[in-house]
């Protein structure tokens, strides 16, 4: 037995196209009959529809749950607000993120970088429903953050912000405005990440090049650093603009009634049993993240991961 497994192994060593593809099969399995077989089966469903009068999935080629879905306009609503506030998130999460990822890279010694990726990593550890409901009860009118802005005396500043039209609400539970916050508190590690890995890689030697060439900081800043760090800025926003875009607990727990992507895919083919239409609605994100990778791929993203 030990002889032939001998034998099996050294003719593996010698033939290493062979031994990759063996170690990489189950994965490529996985990937090729569960994930990409399930998302081939979505694509088929959505090409069905569903009769109006007994409820059952006629499974006849049409394109009639495209049409349903882009005839109505509160469906166009739906794309445009969950796609505004990805990209919103997005925007404000790389402001937010760049900073902590640079002095993390550039400026944070041995005994403070590895505190500091704790920081980073340590909200991924907890549960991401913990997490909502938890941010949901700060949030409140009776919550923890209306009473500190009571003692602080800035109450006023709130009531303002929550009358301003279309991302006010009766209070920051329910409103576009703490849908956001908890959006960008949750998917922020995963910007940070990959911008601190692209600074990591940034040359010291090409910052030194820099400042011997009499440029400043504010200009090595622009034209050095930011240009070999924003492959890493986009790889970062690859996650926080696909997971806003996907996401329905949020938009359930924390807001107002309006519905996101996520929600309109759970209520069709939950509540509503409409699964073609469910499927059509689900291509929609699928669709913006192909384009989205494509450009993504074209700055160099993929490189930062």
């Amino acid at each position: 037995m030990t002889n032939t497994l001998d034998k099996f192994f050294t003719f593996l060593f010698y033939r290493k196209g062979l031994a990759i593809f063996l170690l990489l099969s189950p994965l490529l399995i996985w990937l090729g009959v569960v994930y990409l077989g399930s998302l081939f089966t979505l694509l088929i469903q959505s090409f069905f529809s569903i009769d109006s009068f007994s409820g059952v999935i006629k499974r006849e080629f049409t394109l009639e749950s495209y049409y349903d879905l882009f005839r109505q306009s509160t469906n166009w609503d739906i794309i445009i607000r969950t796609t505004t506030m990805a990209f919103t998130v997005t925007v404000v999460s790389a402001i937010i993120a760049f900073p902590i990822a640079y002095y993390m890279a550039m400026y944070a010694g041995p005994k403070l970088k590895p505190v500091l990726y704790l920081g980073v990593m340590l909200p991924l550890w907890s549960s991401y429903l913990v997490k909502v409901y938890s941010w949901k009860l700060i949030m409140v009118k009776e919550g923890i953050l209306t009473w500190c802005l009571e003692e602080l005396g800035l109450m006023h500043l709130l009531d303002v912000i929550l009358s301003l039209p279309v991302i006010g609400g009766t209070s920051l539970s329910f409103s576009y405005i703490g849908m956001f916050l908890v959006f960008v508190y949750i998917w922020l590690p995963y910007m940070i990440l990959p911008i601190q890995a692209s600074l990591e890689r940034i040359p010291k030697s090409l910052l030194e090049a820099s400042s011997d060439l009499g440029g400043g900081p504010a200009q090595t800043f622009r034209k050095v650093v930011l240009p070999l760090a924003f492959p890493g800025v986009v790889a970062g926003s690859i996650f926080t603009f696909s997971l806003t875009l996907g996401d329905y607990i949020i938009p359930t727990i924390i807001g107002n009634s309006s519905y996101f992507i996520g929600m309109a895919v759970y209520t069709h083919q939950g509540t509503a049993g409409n699964i073609p239409l469910a499927a059509a609605f689900s291509m929609i994100p699928i669709i913006i993240m192909m384009v989205y990778l494509m450009i993504a791929k074209r700055l160099g993203a993929f490189d930062a991961l």
